[in-house]
């Protein structure tokens, strides 16, 4: 079973963070108003908890109760990660690149599936958690043509 007593504090903090940064490449794929933004990471920080309630150790539990705990003591589980600039998105997919990396040298094959699929999850659901476009919700998606093609990219990213 693969622990905390695994990853160096640099690592562990990456994999905190990995499924709000998740959550937040969809946000970043096609950027809407304030409500959308609220929607969207409200949806990735729900997931998060949703997996430490339901945990039954391994390192995917013990992240997310790890990821809960900072959330209940009001500490910012992206810590220093700011993407910026014009290549936010491209920083947010070297990040996910890097969480895989880690997953596959440190974790077991199982540990690590659950792991990618909590990231997977975060984004779906902040990708369904705001209508996108359209006029005062008429004709808006529920998925942009963006946040597809995102999922889409996090799905490469994260593969084995």
């Amino acid at each position: 079973m693969t622990t905390r007593a695994d990853f160096t504090d640099q690592e562990w903090a990456r994999l905190q963070r990995a499924p709000i940064v998740a959550g937040m490449a969809i946000t970043l794929a096609d950027p809407g108003g304030p409500i959308e933004v609220i929607k969207e990471s409200t949806a990735a920080f729900k997931t998060v908890n949703e997996a430490a309630m339901g945990a039954r150790g391994g390192l995917c539990g013990e992240v997310a109760i790890s990821v809960a705990e900072m959330t209940q003591q009001r500490k910012n589980p992206l810590g220093d990660f700011k993407p910026r600039g014009a290549d936010a998105g491209e920083q947010i997919l070297d990040e996910l690149r890097a969480v895989n990396s880690l997953l596959t040298e440190k974790a077991t094959p199982e540990e690590a599936a659950a792991f990618r699929e909590l990231l997977l999850t975060s984004a779906q659901r902040s990708a369904d958690a705001a209508k996108e476009g359209g006029f005062m919700g008429f004709k808006a998606e529920r998925v942009s043509e963006g946040e597809k093609r995102m999922l889409d990219k996090l799905r490469e990213v994260l593969s084995p």
